[in-house]
This record gives C-alpha cells, structure tokens and sequence, in this order.
C-alpha cells in the first residue's frame, strides 16, 4: 500500500518561552561589535589609566599584547579576539570602571555641570552669590575669588581668550 505523501503535517507550534529570549543574528553582532569597540577604548588608553582599570588575567594579557601591535590587520584581529575574551566577562562593569576613569560617570557629569553654574552665577550675579558661595563653602577664599571674578569680567569685555574664567572654574573645582 503507498502512503499519501501529498498529506500535510499538522503544524506543532514552538514552545514561547524559548524562541522569545533568542537574539537576532544581527542583534548578536551589534552587541559583539559593541564589545570590540569597547576593547578598542581600552587599548587606547594611557598606560596609568589601563593600570588601574581591574581586568581578568587572559583579558589584560590580550589588551596589553594588542598595544603593542601596529599592523592594520593584525590589531584588528587582535581587538576581535578582545571582544571574543569580554563575551565572557561581566561587559557592563568593565564600562563603569572605564566610564568612571574617563570622567564620563553621570555623576561626574553632574558635578561639572554643578561647577559650571556656579561659575556663571559668579560672573552674573557678582558679590550676592559670592556671599552665598562663601556661606555653603568656608573654606573659600573670598579675595581670590572676587579677583578672579573681576578680571574674567573684563577678559569678556575686551573680548580676549577667557583664562581667568578657566582659572575660576579650576579654583571651584578645587574648592568642591
């Protein structure tokens, strides 16, 4: 007797919990080359930066090998086989340390900002948010302040390049 092969299967549906959770090929190597690039800023860093960044033995090893590779072809494979090491490394706490090193935290961020605005207050406002500085901040020097404040004035009216605003943003710097 022949069996109808014409006949079609009943369809089997897959189980949901599983095939939700699969990533995309392309999603795969968005996040592989996210990695690559992120061994690629590792790379690059000063030496005293990467010293301190905590990096597990065979990843380190693979970084500091690839600082010293100048060929196009082979850095490139090297930075490839960094972000095969990362896959296995915890990614978003290697980013925190190299984010936080860089200055490029959100709190970091956050205090420039903090900085910044008070220096405009200094330059806008002039001896009310000198007194106000002063009070949150004992520590201020009040005189080297309102020099600071006096000659970035006059830089901005003489149209000149603004080093005594630079200095003042570094002293609040200091002073915070």
């Amino acid at each position: 007797m022949k069996k109808n092969m014409n006949k079609k299967m009943p369809f089997i549906e897959q189980p949901t919990g599983e095939a939700d959770e699969e990533k995309s090929k392309s999603q795969v190597k968005r996040e592989m080359h996210a990695l690559q690039e992120l061994g690629e800023e590792l790379v690059n860093l000063p030496k005293e930066q990467f010293a301190s960044i905590e990096l597990p033995e065979a990843l380190y090893d693979a970084i500091a090998e690839a600082r010293h590779i100048h060929q196009h072809g082979a850095l490139k494979r090297q930075l490839q086989y960094i972000g095969k090491r990362m896959r296995s490394e915890n990614a978003e706490e290697i980013r925190e340390q190299l984010d936080t090193l860089t200055g490029q935290s959100k709190q970091a961020v956050a205090t420039l900002h903090h900085i910044e605005r008070w220096r405009d207050r200094l330059l806008e406002d002039g001896d009310t948010a000198l007194a106000e500085l002063v009070a949150e901040f004992a520590n201020a020097d009040r005189q080297y302040l309102r020099q600071l404040v006096r000659n970035a004035k006059k830089e901005a009216l003489g149209n000149k390049p603004p080093k005594s605003a630079r200095a003042l943003f570094k002293h609040l710097r200091e002073l915070m």
